[in-house]
């Protein structure tokens, strides 16, 4: 019992060592909800949809936290506990998962790659980029694994971090939170039908897909392969990844709220084009001498994003078809052939539909929304028992976040019927 508690003693030195599977989910999650969704919203509404991007990321809180929750409480991740409720559960995500690997793998790359040639002094096709960009992210893969992911992940949160928290704070010390709208500028309003696909899609990634939570569970064993951490500090670690994206979710709406709204620009909704205009968020606020600084932050962002994405999909891929074919472990080699599974597939969509990657994106956002109610209640389920079984406010907040996210999807199933119209 000595032996457990002193494993098991939070401290800051503990704590600090813990951090990785939080942040990974960060890196995860900072792309294309919030670089680009996140910032049309304020860029188009303003302040408006702050109160969604907050109650998304509220309601949201407990079904990720439980997948952590569950997979330090019994060692299991996520997938084995849906295999316990059901294999058609497995199915489902495995199925949900392999469409989501091929299309964010595309998106992400394709975003990154398009952010890229605001670096470069010399311009170089997207798609050229877009295959150097995933074959280097494979790479890092193949050959440097969990630890290289794990250091370079927290290195680009924080470079993000500090540089969109620095051109927030210049642009509201400079306009105030009316920003460059002038005083009489009539607002478009998000409370209609019509802006609901916009809302359902910017909760769809909020701040990621649902299925992160099982792929951060899967980090969290990955974790705990090479070092000790207990409950409280794989919590903690958690909670510093989840309200960090909330946070920086709120900042970036910000950004887009204090430097575009209201200027006159027209604001761009395919992904790509949009990258030059929040470009120009940060020069015009920062300095034009940050714009290549700025761009090249941005690009490691999105190379991050493009590095996790590869790589979490990839291990639920594969856990979830070992758990299906009820195999006793899967071999590196497998892990390795689902990661270039992922690259080739992305590129095939990048190089051969490059034209629907905005509609798939799109598609995809909302069809994580649409999941998520489903796989919220599995989450649940699986931490009602157990030493550390949910209780109290969690509880309630989970009960709560249910109907809500529940009732969301219901109105956009019904509008989308037509029966609303």
């Amino acid at each position: 019992m000595i032996e457990k508690q002193q494993i098991e003693k939070s401290t800051w030195a503990t704590k600090l060592s813990a951090l990785g599977p939080g942040i990974l989910m960060a890196s995860a999650a900072v792309g294309g909800s919030h670089i680009i969704a996140s910032t049309q919203a304020g860029a188009i509404y303003g302040w408006q949809l702050a109160i969604i991007i907050i109650l998304a990321n509220l309601f949201k809180y407990p079904f990720f936290r439980f997948g952590v929750q569950y997979t330090l409480d019994s060692g299991n991740t996520l997938l084995e506990g849906y295999r316990q409720k059901g294999q058609v559960y497995l199915w489902i995500f495995f199925l949900l998962n392999v469409f989501a690997t091929v299309i964010n793998t595309a998106a992400v790359g394709l975003l990154c790659s398009a952010i890229l040639t605001f670096v470069l002094p010399v311009p170089v096709p997207v798609s050229t980029l877009s295959l150097i960009v995933i074959a280097v992210s494979t790479g890092i893969l193949l050959f440097g694994q969990y630890r290289l992911l794990d250091g370079l992940s927290k290195l680009i949160m924080i470079a993000l971090t500090v540089t969109t928290v620095a051109a927030v704070a210049i642009a509201l010390t400079r306009n105030g939170f009316q920003g460059v709208a002038p005083a009489d500028y009539i607002a478009p309003s998000p409370w209609n039908l019509a802006a609901l696909a916009f809302i359902v899609a910017l909760m769809g990634w909020m701040p990621a897909p649902i299925e992160i939570s099982a792929i951060n569970s899967m980090w969290v064993v990955a974790k705990r392969r090479f070092s000790k951490v207990s409950y409280q500090d794989g919590i903690w670690d958690f909670n510093v990844g989840y309200i960090g994206t909330a946070i920086l979710a709120i900042v970036f709406l910000a950004l887009g709220a204090l430097v575009q709204y209201g200027s006159g620009e027209t604001v761009q909704m395919v992904g790509g084009k949009y990258i030059a205009q929040l470009i120009n968020m940060y020069a015009s606020t920062i300095g034009e001498w940050a714009r290549v600084l700025i761009a090249f932050i941005a690009f490691m962002c999105m190379f991050g994003t493009t590095i996790t994405v590869i790589d979490g999909y990839s291990r639920t891929n594969v856990e979830s078809l070992r758990l299906i074919l009820k195999k006793q472990e899967s071999s590196p080699k497998i892990l390795n052939l689902a990661i270039l599974f992922a690259a080739l597939s992305g590129l095939a969509i990048i190089f051969y539909f490059n034209n629907a990657v905005g509609p798939m994106l799109k598609f995809a956002m909302i069809a994580s929304f649409v999941s998520t109610p489903v796989f919220a209640w599995l989450n649940l389920s699986l931490v009602l028992k157990g030493e550390h079984r949910v209780k109290g406010g969690l509880l309630w907040l989970s009960v709560i976040g249910l109907i809500y996210l529940t009732s969301f999807t219901l109105l956009f199933i019904v509008h989308q019927a037509g029966w609303l119209n």
